[in-house]
């Protein structure tokens, strides 16, 4: 049996931050990967500059850049699926998201990324 959803944004979600925080192209880090992750972590990246500018409208008083690598590339997998992809409902992209930073992140990152999305799904954002 192939991975689960929530295993495949894993997967995206690692190969977003480390393309971010090495450089390494994403056709290289996606090599051999479903292709639920593959259309994930390359429409983030396809459409980074957009979900970046949602990030920091919400993330007050943060600059982009400070947020840790791996909360920013789990935000970033979250918003792609909130604005671009019609399968996904925004209350499991943000569930999806909060339980990954719960997994992997500091203790401070579940509250802070389910802050974001959450004003996001409220408010909208401008990356659609």
């Amino acid at each position: 049996m192939g991975l689960s959803r929530s295993e495949q944004r894993r997967d995206a979600v690692f190969a977003c931050y480390q393309h971010d925080v090495t450089g390494r192209p994403l056709d290289v880090l996606l090599e051999g990967a479903p292709d639920f992750t593959r259309d994930l972590a390359m429409g983030v990246e396809e459409n980074r500059a957009a979900i970046d500018e949602v990030i920091g409208e919400r993330s007050h008083g943060w600059e982009l850049e400070r947020i840790a690598p791996l909360e920013r590339n789990v935000l970033r997998v979250a918003l792609y699926e909130m604005r671009y992809l019609d399968d996904v409902p925004d209350e499991v992209a943000i569930d999806e998201a909060v339980n990954l930073a719960r997994k992997y992140c500091g203790a401070d990152a579940p509250g802070f990324v389910n802050g974001i999305l959450g004003a996001v799904a409220r408010t909208g954002g401008s990356a659609a």
